[in-house]
């Protein structure tokens, strides 16, 4: 018999209905499952009823499952004692666990800040168009170095670290990119470990001569665009208000033509194309099909995080348009699959599959402990997002003995289950409590989650559990 006693069910259990079929996701083993009609409406009224207070497994039983005969609901209770006994699904909720870290942080990547300035002035810029609230200027080689050193001083055991070149524009400032690429890799090399470096680029300047050197370096590319023309250029102008698309796309389709074998997700050597969605166009799937139909296959498109005050900020109504772009996006994704227009939506990767053990599932990005970003002028902020927010400042690459440690613990305990509304989540081991930075900017605090974020970070999820589940299905077909 399936065993539901002391065991919540809606925490654990999550059934939906996605693209005509039943799913059900098991949130302690990760698995899925596709049910019929009644198991589905069987597991949905043992939630309610449970939901409502009662909790005797034999009452809910009989409470639930009005729709089913005695023989049908014997039948499926059966079947779900099976899958339970397997521990693939209503399986044992797993130890409540902390991450365990290191006295000394140490520190797996970086983000380099080598530009506060920018050629574009992009509306929703949280870097207040490139100059994050101070001075627009560029980073020397010689704090970019101090930068470089610090990390590999900091990486206590692990073989390989990680350095993303960001702004503001960082192909403003490309000669001390090379310059610290090229000493990067000596020092990296003489230290016994790699460094992977990745640039972030508005692609304005990406002309032949740099896509060249970033190609034969080996160097990971992000490369920036919204979508359609005129959803693109509302956002993404230059200083003088014309639209950037017409500049930018040439050099990203030329780009790419360098990397046809690119990874899908940001491992190895990569590109993706991210853009942002605002409340202009909740229809972003026709942005993201746009740039597959031009022969993007690496596409990465996120919602904007702003002040509800701004016109642009998304709002709690936008959300049944947003889902439905959801939606759609990934029935296109099932069907551009093994065609020459196949291409990868970056939120849609479900991680199910040799994914980041339980651990590092609750902790998520490492920002500020494991992950920091450098301004131009040394200074340490927990990630790109805080930096120039003077109260997540850390410290300096030129008094490094002195990193603030409340603000390094304040990260290390902003876990999942330090969030009261993910602890009975079933999306827990999944988004890891959501960004650091958007729980911050909507709350002022690191463990109070952006409800409009959470929400659209599981609707990822759905689809993205449904798609795996049409690759499998397609698989054995073919």
């Amino acid at each position: 018999m399936l065993r539901i006693d002391h065991y919540d069910i809606h925490k654990n259990v999550h059934v939906y209905r996605q693209g005509k079929i039943n799913i059900a996701y098991d949130v302690n083993s990760g698995s899925l499952h596709i049910l019929d009609d009644k198991t589905a409406q069987f597991i949905w009224e043992m939630i309610r009823v449970q939901k409502q207070g009662l909790n005797d497994p034999d009452r809910i039983f009989t409470e639930a499952g009005s729709h089913l005969s005695s023989t049908e609901k014997k039948e499926i209770l059966q079947e779900l004692a099976e899958l339970q006994r397997d521990h693939l699904l209503f399986s044992p909720e797993a130890e409540r666990v902390e991450p365990v870290y290191p006295v000394r942080p140490v520190i797996k990547a970086m983000c380099l800040h080598v530009a506060h300035d920018c050629n574009l002035r992009c509306g929703y810029c949280f870097a207040g168009t490139g100059a994050f609230g101070g001075d627009r200027e560029l980073m020397s080689f010689q704090t970019g170095r101090l930068a470089l050193d610090f990390l590999l001083q900091n990486s206590g055991n692990r073989p390989h670290c990680e350095v993303d070149f960001f702004g503001g524009e960082p192909l403003m400032n490309f000669q001390v990119v090379k310059e610290l690429i090229a000493y990067g890799k000596k020092a990296a090399d003489e230290a016994g470990k790699k460094i992977k470096f990745t640039l972030t680029t508005n692609a304005v300047l990406l002309d032949d001569e740099v896509s060249n050197y970033l190609e034969e370096e080996g160097i990971s590319v992000v490369l920036s665009l919204d979508g359609r023309k005129e959803v693109n250029d509302r956002m993404r102008p230059f200083a003088g208000g014309k639209g950037s698309y017409d500049r930018i796309m040439p050099h990203i389709l030329r780009f790419i033509e360098k990397r046809p074998s690119a990874s899908r997700y940001a491992i190895g050597k990569y590109y993706y194309v991210r853009g942002t969605y605002t409340r202009y166009n909740t229809d972003f799937y026709q942005d993201v099909l746009h740039m597959a139909d031009r022969g993007i296959r690496r596409i990465s498109v996120e919602p904007v995080v702003a002040p509800p005050e701004e016109d642009y900020a998304i709002r709690q109504e936008d959300m049944d348009a947003i889902k439905e772009s959801y939606d759609i996006l990934g029935d296109k994704v099932l069907e551009y699959m093994n065609t020459e227009k196949e291409f990868t939506f970056f939120h849609f990767n479900a991680g199910l599959d040799d994914g980041p053990c339980l651990p590092k599932r609750l902790s998520g990005c490492g920002a500020g402990h494991e992950y920091v970003a450098i301004s131009p002028e040394g200074e340490i902020y927990p990630c790109h997002q805080f930096v120039g927010q003077e109260k997540y400042k850390l410290g300096s690459l030129y008094e490094t003995e002195k990193l603030n440690k409340m603000i390094v613990d304040s990260f290390r305990k902003a876990y999942v289950y330090a969030k009261e509304e993910c602890c009975s989540c079933w999306a827990r081991f999944s988004c890891s409590g959501g960004c650091h930075a958007a729980n911050a900017s909507f709350s002022g605090e690191l463990t109070k989650v952006y409800p409009m974020g959470c929400e659209l970070q599981k609707k990822r999820l759905e689809v993205a559990f449904y798609i795996k589940i049409k690759e499998r299905e397609q698989r054995i077909l073919v």
